[in-house]
């Protein structure tokens, strides 16, 4: 379980931190988007799996955000290909459908977190900045 504290705003002097969100659900995106910008993040979006995965040689972020239930592939699986790819950021997985081995599927995946829809607001920040922690300016 993850407590929420206060709001801590990041020091204007640290650089902005990219969260890369992967979700089927364009709702889910929009607001996920709106929270984590406001939050002082960067965010790029994703319908998709596929979408994520063919997105291009841009710069990696410093933290996923995935879905777990998606038509092209689930988040944990989306999780193995992208360590397969060496990309090592660290991955929250939300899901709308916890089951009782999500939690250890994804631990095993190395998943950082696993944060329930639709309690996604200061829970996933949280999960966010710690994740990421090893900055300073997180």
């Amino acid at each position: 379980m993850v407590e929420v504290g206060p709001y801590h705003a990041r020091p204007s002097s640290c650089p902005q931190r990219t969260v890369f969100v992967v979700d089927d659900d364009a709702a889910v995106l929009g607001s996920l988007r709106f929270l984590l910008e406001t939050d002082g993040f960067a965010v790029r979006t994703f319908r998709s799996g596929t979408a994520l995965l063919n997105q291009g040689a841009s710069p990696g972020p410093d933290c996923y955000v995935i879905d777990y239930k998606m038509p092209d592939i689930n988040g944990i699986e989306l999780t193995g290909r992208l360590r397969r790819s060496d990309h090592a950021a660290p991955v929250i997985l939300i899901t709308g459908y916890p089951d009782e081995n999500i939690s250890a599927r994804a631990a095993t995946a190395g998943i950082k977190d696993v944060v329930l829809k639709p309690l996604l607001d200061e829970n996933l920040v949280k999960c966010i900045r710690h994740a990421i922690q090893d900055c300073p300016c997180a």
